[in-house]
């Protein structure tokens, strides 16, 4: 019985590449395990009941402040194009 004989009538256990093939599907499950247990543990915050009211203040935040910036806009404007003189 040849060298080559020997080895492959040893246990699947002791065979490396057994064991890497096993390594890939074994990671995928304990991250998916994983993954299960955080979403479980800590899950998404609801969203407000008045979500729409607070969109439509933040808006009018927003659009106070480019008003108050208008100026400046304009001014950087005129600089970059200047208006044509008639």
């Amino acid at each position: 019985m040849n060298e080559s004989q020997r080895q492959d009538s040893a246990p699947w256990w002791k065979h490396g590449h057994v064991w890497l093939l096993i390594s890939g599907p074994a990671t995928v499950v304990v991250a998916a395990l994983a993954t299960a247990w955080i979403a479980v543990k800590s899950p998404d915050p609801v969203v407000e009941a008045d979500y729409y009211r607070r969109g439509i203040e933040i808006n009018r935040t927003l659009a106070a402040r480019d008003k108050a910036n208008l100026p400046a806009l304009q001014g950087r404007n005129h600089a970059a194009a200047p208006a044509q003189q008639p």
